[in-house]
């Protein structure tokens, strides 16, 4: 219901401002603004013990790259894309998190996961281990192995679940269930002579299976699973040299394994045995060359339905890892569909779950080195050029900026990567005459962004993500925190009495 101005004014009289005639009072922009003021004054703290606890994680999805998600959402919605709001974006608490790490300005995967999944930092590269070990120094693991969320919501009785769209022996998936000094170590064939101390990452997947820690895993990374020689349902050779072949070692669990679309479709959900999907021999495919394979949406509903048949509840972990790859790519375009796909698996969450007994948690491990030009009228296509401010109405004029050498430039761009602007020349110098491009060019799906520093692959930024949540003791996130309180939070809201 649409509130008037006059009922605004009457309303804030009443709560003690002053009793004064505001001439914005009838803009819709002022009465928005005064009906979130009232939405945050009747918020109520939930303290409820949180039964369920959702981690979903955009690897690489720091607050810039969110704006750019949120633009491309809006405008694929027939927006302007500004004023569009994500489905996480609805939740009542949230805060800045800061990503370093123990040795890293700028942090990688391995230990942004591991600080949200056991409440302390460590080293990058290292998996649930603590940041007193060298990385890589396989003798020093004993005794320095990290006890994870999900081990205690298995002590708890609760179902662990774990999804990705990249490898599931990647480096985020990995931290619900894996402890290792180097994050590479994938398969056996990884490990370095003599490193007898732990076990490689798909390995310690399988006994996460058969031990009953977790219940479900999905992703790609199949021929992490399998032996050299071998040759998967889709002509990939396996890569173990072990002899290994842990998909069948699952399956003599009883467990369920599927790898493409039809198999998912047909899954028991309801069934007691351990289930695995293995989408790729690698990464899962980008949301927009999606086939043959499940969404993330689809994948979080499976989840759900599966770890809910468990009165103890559950803690699931969803990754959507392939903003981070096109990022690192200089690729926009597939980093905004695989963004626009996270939104749509944290929405599906939302509509399964109850906010009464499910904490959920939307967040990213790190963000990347992209940045935005100006000045930009509203509506310029964010994959696109910047168009020039209407100084007469609200749409950009549809005539693009010029930069001091005549030529346009795009929206976003990225600092460093694949796209730079710079090339190499005979004897290792750089040089380069920055290339124009047109508004079609650059909105074309395989466009590389352009950049400044000649990368062979974008880089991680290590300023600040955010994180969002709704549900127990949801308002325990606020200001400006560091990521591994993020663990704290969930471990409370889980466990409280």
């Amino acid at each position: 219901m649409k509130i008037s101005g006059l009922a605004i004014v009457a309303a804030m009289t009443a709560t003690g401002a002053a009793a004064q005639d505001i001439a914005q009072a009838n803009s819709d922009w002022f009465v928005a603004g005064q009906a979130t003021l009232e939405e945050r004054l009747a918020l109520q703290p939930n303290t409820n013990r949180a039964r369920n606890v959702i981690l979903l994680n955009a690897d690489g999805n720091g607050v810039n790259t969110n704006y750019a998600i949120r633009l491309f959402a809006g405008q694929q919605a027939g927006g302007l894309g500004d004023d569009h709001v994500l489905p996480y974006e609805t939740f009542p608490h949230m805060a800045l998190v800061k990503t370093y790490t123990v040795n890293g300005q700028t942090p990688d995967s391995a230990p942004t996961a591991s600080a949200m999944v056991t409440g302390v930092k460590s080293k990058n590269t290292m998996i649930n281990v603590d940041g007193s070990v060298n990385v890589g120094d396989c003798a020093a693991l004993p005794g320095n192995e990290l006890t994870t969320l999900a081990q205690i919501a298995d002590g708890m009785g609760k179902s662990v679940g774990v999804i990705s769209t990249a490898r599931i022996t990647h480096a985020t998936p990995a931290a619900s269930y894996a402890v290792t000094v180097h994050r590479n170590w994938e398969n056996d064939s990884a490990l370095p002579e003599g490193c007898d101390t732990q076990k490689d990452i798909a390995a310690q997947l399988f006994d996460a299976m058969s031990n009953g820690l977790i219940d479900l895993a999905m992703g790609g990374g199949r021929n992490n699973f399998l032996p050299t020689g071998f040759v998967d349902d889709e002509g990939k050779e396996g890569r173990r040299t072990d002899g290994r072949n842990l998909i069948a070692e699952i399956e003599a669990l009883g467990g369920q394994y599927v790898w493409n679309d039809e198999g998912f479709d047909a899954l028991a959900t309801g069934g007691n045995g351990p289930i695995l999907g293995l989408f790729e021999a690698s990464h899962m495919m980008y949301e927009f060359d999606r086939t043959g394979e499940p969404s993330l949406a689809e994948m979080t509903a499976a989840a759900i339905e599966r770890l809910s048949a468990n009165e103890e509840g559950y803690f699931l972990s969803i990754e959507a890892g392939r903003v981070d790859h096109a990022n690192h790519g200089g690729n926009l375009h597939r980093v905004l569909t695989d963004g626009v796909a996270f939104a749509e698996a944290v929405q599906m969450a939302m509509d399964m779950t109850d906010a009464s007994e499910t904490l959920i948690i939307v967040t990213a491990d790190h963000e990347h080195a992209i940045t935005f030009n100006g000045y930009c009228g509203r509506g310029s296509d964010i994959t696109g050029l910047c168009m020039k401010i209407n100084n007469n109405g609200v749409e950009h004029t549809g005539e693009a900026n010029l930069a001091a050498d005549g030529k346009p430039y795009t929206v976003a761009g990225y600092l460093n990567g694949a796209g730079s602007v710079l090339t190499a020349q005979a004897g290792g110098e750089y040089f380069g005459s920055r290339p124009s491009v047109t508004n079609e060019e650059a909105m074309d799906p395989d466009y590389l962004q352009q950049a400044l520093v000649p990368m062979s692959s974008e880089t991680h930024a290590g300023s600040d993500v955010a994180v969002y949540a709704h549900g127990p003791f949801a308002h325990l996130i606020g200001g400006t925190i560091e990521q591994n309180v993020i663990f704290h939070v969930m471990h409370h809201a889980m466990t409280t009495e």
